[in-house]
């Protein structure tokens, strides 16, 4: 008898399995802890996620910043460290390689992400400018903020329904753009703030064709557009995978063509680039790239080390490569579909579709009984860590802020506690467990009686505010 192919196999059994691309090959062991001690540790932490100990957390999924694993390679590029203040080998090594991978010119090397916004909200905007973008995120806009700068949101309206299955939900609407600068002048327009995969939408990528038209609407206006890659391997696989054309493009290719649509790029390289500490910021402009050169001395480091030891941009040049590898996106991408299955499986409200990075739960449909005022984002963060240990955060009106100009709360339509999910971290039984946790949490939904802000930091509350039970 002959062993099965995997063709019989599939013929015998009705599917077949997925695995991921990698082993295991050193371990971290998780302490679990009593509902008693965790009740008590979310009250030290002010009922505010970010303000736990990493040590009475079991499953993190706090964030997808800077808690992925690295590989092997990348662990062994740590010991080709040249940690010489000025012209490091690894700066060069980093250098190329975003050059080749990304395909912009020019490239200066930040601590993380937010280094590099603020360099180019700096350096781009003109105090009274507006800045289009995308859906707004927190660093991002407070920096383009604190340069004078007004953010705009031309996000396609589908992005704001939870439930809307509109495959590109990342879009800009055209229409909502050329409006704004037709009331306010393309001289009024620092720039064009894109994001791939939007965060705050739940993960939702932009598609080449908008990409593509809106850099037709850019030329015509004189105006560039500048894009957040921070997560555009995975948006590339999004492309692959829902636009015609590309069905037989590698992710690798998707992304360079991606990229030549825009005038640069920012990326914080904790997410996709698979490290733990690092970004940059890459132009075409050599007189902006001059201008950004010399700012990143002030604030970062020189310009060969931005802000970085000569390992750390060993492994993100490392890192960018098997960010890219098709075998690797599609995993990390699935695992994270494989949880939002489970819950939509039995009948959890979340966003739709499953986004690249994460699981958003909908906190207005867990708890329609509570008003905006009493958090229903941050009070869903805060059962899940009750019932199980699982750290995940709010993203609502906690994470929007206040309007400078009337002192009250924005207050956006997507009320949402997200559960990011790290990148080589957790096995598909974590993701049972999540899933069985969420599901314990929606099914007492109930008995939840929201909460209160009790302090509130001036700057992006979200990390340090503390609340106490209604």
């Amino acid at each position: 008898m002959h062993d099965p192919t995997p063709q019989t196999m599939g013929q015998q059994f009705g599917r077949r399995s997925w695995a991921e691309p990698w082993k295991i090959k050193m371990v971290e062991p998780l302490r679990t802890t009593t509902p008693a001690q965790r009740e008590a540790a979310l009250a030290d932490a002010g009922y505010n996620t970010f303000l736990l100990k990493s040590e009475d957390v079991y499953i993190d999924l706090l964030t997808d910043s800077g808690t992925n694993a690295m590989s092997d390679r990348q662990w062994a590029g740590l010991m080709l460290g040249d940690e010489a203040y000025a012209g490091s080998r690894n700066f060069y090594h980093l250098e190329s390689t975003i050059q080749e991978v990304y395909g912009y010119s020019y490239v200066v090397p930040t601590h993380q992400g937010r280094g590099a916004e603020n360099l180019l909200s700096r350096a781009a905007i003109r105090p009274g400018q507006f800045v289009p973008g995308n859906m707004y995120f927190t660093t991002t806009r407070l920096h383009q903020e604190l340069a004078g700068g007004i953010f705009v949101d031309v996000i396609i309206d589908e992005a704001h329904d939870p439930y809307n299955l509109h495959p590109f939900k990342g879009n800009i609407d055209l229409n909502k753009l050329e409006a704004l600068i037709a009331r306010e002048g393309a001289d009024k327009i620092a720039y064009i703030s894109l994001a791939g995969t939007v965060n705050m939408a739940g993960g939702q990528p932009v598609s080449m064709a908008n990409v593509q038209a809106l850099r037709t609407l850019c030329d015509r206006h004189g105006i560039k557009i500048y894009l957040d890659a921070t997560r555009m391997v995975e948006n590339a696989l999004f492309i692959q995978e829902r636009e015609a054309g590309y069905a037989d493009q590698p992710v690798a290719a998707i992304l360079k063509e991606f990229c030549s649509y825009t005038d640069g790029a920012w990326i914080s390289a904790k997410k996709d680039s698979l490290v733990n500490i690092g970004g940059w910021l890459a132009v075409n402009d050599w007189p902006l790239f001059e201008e950004l050169r010399n700012m990143v001395v002030i604030f970062e480091g020189l310009h060969t080390y931005g802000g970085l030891a000569g390992r750390d941009m060993e492994a993100m040049a490392i890192g960018i490569r098997e960010s890219i590898e098709d075998a690797y996106i599609q995993a990390r991408v699935g695992q994270v579909r494989y949880l939002g299955e489970l819950l939509l499986d039995w009948e959890v409200p979340i966003v739709q579709p499953v986004g690249g990075h994460a699981i958003f739960l909908d906190a207005r449909a867990f708890y329609e009984h509570l008003p905006q005022t009493a958090f229903p984002a941050q009070t869903l963060a805060a059962a899940l860590y009750l019932d199980s240990g699982i750290r995940g955060m709010e993203r609502g009106i906690v994470s929007a802020g206040r309007d400078a100009s009337t002192g009250d709360h924005y207050y956006p339509k997507l009320e949402l506690t997200r559960l990011t999910i790290p990148r080589r971290v957790y096995t598909q039984a974590h993701m049972d467990v999540v899933a069985e946790s969420v599901k314990a949490v929606y099914d007492a939904r109930g008995q939840a009686r929201g909460l209160a802000m009790v302090y509130e930091p001036k700057y992006l509350r979200f990390f340090q505010a503390r609340f106490a039970p209604l």
